[in-house]
């Protein structure tokens, strides 16, 4: 099988977000990059797929600048066989990367299932998935928590609201964007890591692709980073004293009751 994984570097969860001057993004100076963490479970999804059809390749391919090749060795490391960088802005919109990663996945000679994360953690738009499968023609099943594979189809278990969940059909080729509790994603070992960082990683240009920044439908300004937390309250005395004067914080000041 011919096995797909699109992937997201995205800020560490404890990274600390700065604007840039202009406030029409984040200021990436000094920022730790990631996987983001529900790529994580489709490159798992991938590679155990991937060992229980042998001759099975898993290619990664990630969208974005250059230091994107960085996520695309993390999932090498942990055992993707090929990798392939999709060069776009860092400002890319959804639709952008989505119709940038589709031209991408034409060029390769045969797509049986392409893996996506539910959504990214930075944006959490949870579009590309979708766009990209719309772009290729191809069904898709999100928020999936559980697939069965058979020789040209696939059923998959996706969560939807209310707690209840749907068991969707669906004919490969197919994009499968995965959610969390999935599976388990392995850490890559040291000699993976080392052999990583040697393995060639295929490029491809916007001109290549037959895309351009024309293909952006959104663009973002005046960002606003949300404002401080008050700090806290201590009530002092006796239990029923202490009662007292919380609840009469809690009608005149947070007005909750």
């Amino acid at each position: 099988m011919n096995i797909y994984v699109c992937i997201k570097q995205v800020p560490d969860t404890e990274t600390k977000i700065k604007l840039s001057p202009d406030s029409t993004g984040i200021d990436t100076t000094g920022i730790k990059w990631i996987v983001s963490p529900y790529d994580e479970f489709a490159i798992e999804e991938a590679l155990r797929l991937k060992e229980k059809n042998a001759g099975s390749l898993v290619t990664v391919i990630a969208a974005g600048p250059a230091r994107v090749v960085e996520a695309l060795r993390t999932a090498l490391a942990m055992g993707a066989d090929n990798a392939i960088h999709v060069e776009i802005a860092e400002t890319a919109d959804n639709f952008f990367t989505a119709k940038s990663l589709a031209a991408a996945l034409k060029k390769e000679a045969k797509v049986d299932i392409v893996y996506f994360g539910k959504e990214a953690i930075d944006d959490g738009a949870g579009q590309t998935a979708q766009l990209t499968a719309a772009l290729m023609d191809l069904p898709c099943v999100t928020v999936a928590l559980n697939v069965e594979y058979s020789a040209d189809k696939i059923k998959a278990k996706r969560e939807v609201e209310g707690g209840a969940f749907e068991m969707i059909e669906a004919t490969l080729p197919v994009v499968i964007a995965a959610q969390k509790g999935m599976n388990e994603p392995r850490y890559a070992s040291l000699p993976n890591i080392m052999k990583a960082k040697k393995k060639e990683v295929k490029a491809y240009k916007e001109s290549d692709l037959g895309v351009s920044s024309a293909d952006q439908k959104i663009k973002l300004k005046n960002f606003q980073l949300p404002p401080p937390k008050q700090p806290g309250k201590k009530v002092e005395g006796d239990a029923a004293t202490a009662a007292k004067a919380l609840v009469q914080l809690l009608h005149t000041e947070a007005k909750v009751i």
